[in-house]
């Protein structure tokens, strides 16, 4: 016990002196190292303020520019969209054409090449300013649509015009399906682009993930 209680005498003694000695040392300091040391305070206070204004500028000026291209292809996009009109139109568009194929062996439906990726193709190089939950179903949709081109100019070449008719009406059709998944594809996108903007991204991956399990229980009844 005794021993115990000189240790705590002893610590306390010499933590006494060490504050004692660090008080007569700084007090010996010269005050021109005083003037350098308080100089070096405020340059350091002004390199973290500084760094603090300029990470607040950047995602400012990262978060306007999402917005913009949000809603650049937004507009894109829903342009497109009012072109395709809805599913229901879309097929029962393509029962009259399939039906008119049929009646007449020579008749070649006329494909027109579509073009509506210009806004995106321009804000490309910038993609990468986009979040996941919105970048993953604007690049499926435009994905779409480059498939859905590739298909429309097998369909204008000249090889077209000379198959059979069960073999233009195949292709007929795969055109049509193609273009309802861009039309699904694209709401999903504009869609998940609203909420984004709306309620944030936390709000917008809840989303996808409601629209997940929606999507597997209609596949699932789909195979029943």
């Amino acid at each position: 016990m005794s021993a115990v209680i000189l240790f705590g005498l002893s610590a306390g003694w010499f933590e006494g002196l060490s504050a004692r000695a660090l008080s007569d040392w700084l007090r010996g300091l010269d005050a021109r190292i005083w003037q350098a040391v308080i100089a070096g305070f405020f340059v350091a206070a002004g390199w973290l303020v500084n760094g603090w204004q300029n990470r607040r500028v950047a995602a400012k000026l990262r978060a306007e520019r999402l917005r913009d291209a949000h809603r650049a292809i937004f507009a894109e996009i829903d342009a497109n969209l009012s072109n395709l009109l809805d599913e229901g139109a879309l097929r029962r568009a393509g029962a009259q054409m399939v039906r008119r194929m049929r009646a007449d062996a020579g008749f070649v439906p006329l494909v027109p090449r579509e073009k509506h990726d210009r806004i995106f193709s321009a804000l490309e190089a910038e993609i990468h300013i986009l979040p996941r939950v919105t970048i993953d179903p604007i690049v499926a949709y435009y994905s779409q649509l480059g498939s859905l081109a590739d298909h429309v100019e097998d369909m204008r070449d000249g090889t077209f015009t000379i198959l059979s008719t069960r073999r233009k009406i195949a292709m007929y059709l795969d055109y049509l399906y193609m273009k309802i998944a861009a039309l699904r594809l694209g709401r999903k996108a504009v869609w998940l682009i609203e909420v984004y903007a709306r309620d944030g991204k936390d709000a917008a991956e809840a989303e996808v993930r409601r629209l997940n399990v929606s999507s597997l229980r209609a596949g699932a009844r789909s195979g029943r």
